[in-house]
């Protein structure tokens, strides 16, 4: 992908940011060829001041000659966005939206725009570990999904689906996922407290506790369960752990917190 790439940002906010600066990180393209446009003066002048980006409040200005216009804005916004650019892009730009919820559908038929790439990243793209999954409108180039994969490939890994109902499943698991995490996080925080140890180390123990145990998971390519077991000695205290998490339904909470997060991305999508 070329270093010239000119990228417009319709919303500054965080995941809009840390899209900014992956790319910038990895030099796919210079602050000259990034604009952003967001109604705040204070995000405006602070997008400026710390990554040298063009900066405005005015979205047509900002999309004004970019190749790709990513759609970063909260879904009560987007309405008002889409009229607001309706039949002002080109037919060379790509729409590239990150907006939870708004179907390729809504994109397209909102902008009268046939090239649409939806994505679902989650917020660990904001330290580069992030999981995107994505699709396209047919009416994408195969240039124009080069461009996204290595765009998506900044923020972590990226995962490329031909049918638009996975990304509400990617919603449910991947990018509401980070909430479960650290709700977990908390809990194991807050029983090591309880427990006597102090919240600093609590919080060590438990953070490095679930960071080693995924890149155990990932790096050995043993199932889980085999992972599990193997911590699991008869009679001992992971075993007591366990009989109590399976007694309290921790596994079939975790599915049917998944199961609403899913039915809830649908229903979000259908609103449109």
């Amino acid at each position: 992908m070329p270093k010239d790439l000119t990228i417009a940002f319709i919303g500054g906010g965080t995941m809009a940011e840390a899209i900014l600066s992956s790319i910038l990180d990895k030099e796919l393209a210079t602050s000259s060829t990034i604009a952003v446009g967001d109604p705040v003066a204070q995000r405006r002048e602070y997008l400026n001041g710390r990554y040298g980006v063009q900066t405005t409040a005015d979205n047509l200005k900002a999309i004004d000659g970019t190749q790709v216009v990513v759609l970063a804005v909260k879904p009560q916004q987007l309405g008002d966005v889409l009229s607001g650019l309706r039949g002002r892009l080109a037919s060379s730009q790509a729409v590239l939206s990150i907006v939870a919820g708004a179907t390729v559908e809504t994109i397209s038929s909102g902008l009268d725009h046939p090239a649409v790439i939806r994505v679902m990243p989650n917020t660990p793209a904001q330290v580069g570990q992030g999981m995107s999954v994505w699709t396209t409108a047919p009416g994408v180039s195969d240039a124009y999904k080069e461009m996204t994969q290595e765009i998506l490939k900044t923020l972590g890994q990226e995962i490329y689906v031909s049918e638009e109902k996975y990304l509400d499943m990617a919603t449910a698991l991947s990018a509401s996922g980070p909430a479960y995490v650290f709700l977990f996080l908390e809990a194991l925080i807050d029983a090591g407290v309880y427990l006597g140890l102090s919240r600093d180390m609590a919080q060590t123990l438990a953070l490095q506790t679930i960071q080693g145990s995924a890149a155990l998971a990932r790096e050995s390519g043993k199932h889980p369960a085999e992972l599990r077991n193997m911590v699991t000695s008869p009679g001992g205290t992971t075993a007591e752990a366990l009989l109590v998490l399976e007694e309290e339904g921790f596994r079939g909470i975790i599915i049917n917190a998944v199961i609403a997060a899913h039915e809830k991305a649908i229903t979000l999508g259908e609103r449109d």
